[in-house]
């Protein structure tokens, strides 16, 4: 009997919340951690979409002749299309749950694997952007999944999810630089894109979105002695978009979004100008993400027990400095260029647990898919500023002073601005307008 017990108490244990949870909470689909792993894999798998993609760069622009600035454009257009879908795919995710969408992604991220076939620049761009579209199904239904399983620790649990994003990268790295170098750029497009969207596909059976049933036996706790702050009101999309907060922290997310989407889009470009080694180049590609990864999963956590708005201001803040010391220090050697990158990715990552942790904490999770997508947007608007822009103010000026120390100055003033947000109320609802009908009262 005592062991009994024991190992109720366990799977209560590991299942989160404790003996409030029903039965069917405990079977494998239906249980968080479950869903949180299967999403993992699936983010996992399109890490390489974006984060690999300076790999790419030089090989490419050696054999087509390419200007850098049209090329990275296709990443600004992956970028726009990874985000902006977002706010549509995600409404009807919240409906629909993520299985047919993910599934979808599958075969889309396999333009992926269509870029080894690209000849022209609008090939490139129509290849790279049906990816993007697949992307943004997996990255909103599993952030989405994030936020509604996990209701009480949604920092930690997008810190996770988001980590797979920042982080996969790093498990493909080695195997891409060995078929850049000996089967060459395209090989090296083929063989992934036909793995990852493939792994993707299959995951997505698995995911679901927890029911009702859920939702009452985990309400989201206002009492934990946390100073995360929680609203307890569930706003539609149209109604978060009526609030001024939800502007507020949109500018704050492409602000500091656009630093690290500079550095992600143009190591490679920024290691030739100084003359690093192709070595350098590698080995920062393959840390970065681990730190981005690590980055995402350290400050959701710390946001959970310091509030959101406090991690933010502390991160950002160190963002600018790390942006300033890539050009100033890490153009000096490569063991630098890796240290200040890696340092760069650990105070850039978070943004993309702290956004979508505060995103759900303000506004409710019932709607936190398409919430999230509409904040997540952001993104785009930072990747023609840090990508397109910024290859562009380096040809004109033949240095990258001018993208460094803009993406820092916006860090910044994110950072101030974080303060700001924590001296402000919750948004709540407007209460609805009374409509007063006059009714002529006829005598009997």
């Amino acid at each position: 009997m005592r062991a009994g017990l024991h190992v109720q108490t366990f799977l209560e244990r590991i299942s989160f919340d404790g003996p409030g949870r029903k039965l069917y909470e405990m079977e494998p689909m239906n249980n968080p951690w479950f869903q949180l792993v299967a999403s993992v894999i699936a983010m996992v798998m399109i890490a390489n979409l974006q984060y690999s993609w300076t790999l790419f760069v030089l090989p490419m622009q050696k054999a087509t002749g390419w200007k850098l600035s049209d090329i990275q454009w296709a990443f600004s257009l992956f970028i726009l299309l990874q985000t902006w879908v977002q706010p549509l795919d995600g409404w009807f995710i919240d409906r629909m749950g993520p299985r047919f969408f993910i599934t979808v992604a599958g075969v889309l991220c396999m333009g992926w694997a269509a870029l080894a076939y690209a000849t022209s620049l609008p090939q490139l761009y129509l290849f790279y952007g049906l990816a993007g579209i697949g992307a943004a199904f997996v990255y909103s239904g599993s952030i989405g999944s994030a936020l509604k399983w996990f209701p009480n620790r949604r920092g930690l649990a997008s810190g996770v999810i988001a980590a797979g994003f920042g982080g996969g990268t790093a498990l493909f790295v080695p195997f891409i630089s060995y078929m850049i170098g000996t089967h060459g750029y395209r090989s090296a497009f083929l063989a992934t894109g036909l793995f990852q969207g493939l792994v993707i596909a299959v995951v997505a059976q698995f995911l679901r979105h927890p029911g009702p049933e859920f939702a009452k036996a985990n309400p989201v706790s206002t009492s934990q002695k946390t100073r995360v702050r929680r609203n307890t009101e569930q706003f539609t999309t149209s109604e978060m978009l009526r609030t001024p907060h939800f502007y507020v922290m949109y500018v704050m997310f492409v602000a500091m979004a656009t630093g690290g989407l500079l550095v992600t889009a143009n190591a490679g470009p920024m290691a030739q100008t100084w003359g690093l080694s192709v070595a350098a180049l590698t080995a920062a590609t393959a840390l970065s993400p681990v730190a981005n990864g690590a980055s995402r999963i350290f400050w959701g956590w710390l946001s959970d027990r310091t509030g959101r708005e406090s991690a933010m201001a502390v991160a950002f803040l160190l963002q600018a400095l790390c942006l300033v010391a890539v050009l100033t220090i890490g153009r000096t050697s490569g063991l630098m260029f890796t240290v200040t990158l890696v340092l760069t990715f650990f105070t850039w990552g978070e943004v993309f647990s702290l956004f979508p942790a505060t995103t759900g904490d303000y506004f409710g999770s019932r709607n936190a898919t398409s919430n999230y997508g509409f904040m997540y947007s952001a993104k785009g608007v930072s990747s023609i500023i840090g990508a397109g822009i910024g290859a562009m103010l380096y040809e004109r000026f033949n240095s990258w002073a001018a993208p460094f120390y803009g993406s820092a100055i916006l860090a910044l003033l994110s950072a101030f601005t974080a303060f700001f947000l924590l001296s402000w109320s919750l948004p709540k609802k407007k209460a609805p307008e009374v409509v007063r009908e006059h009714v002529a009262v006829k005598s009997v």
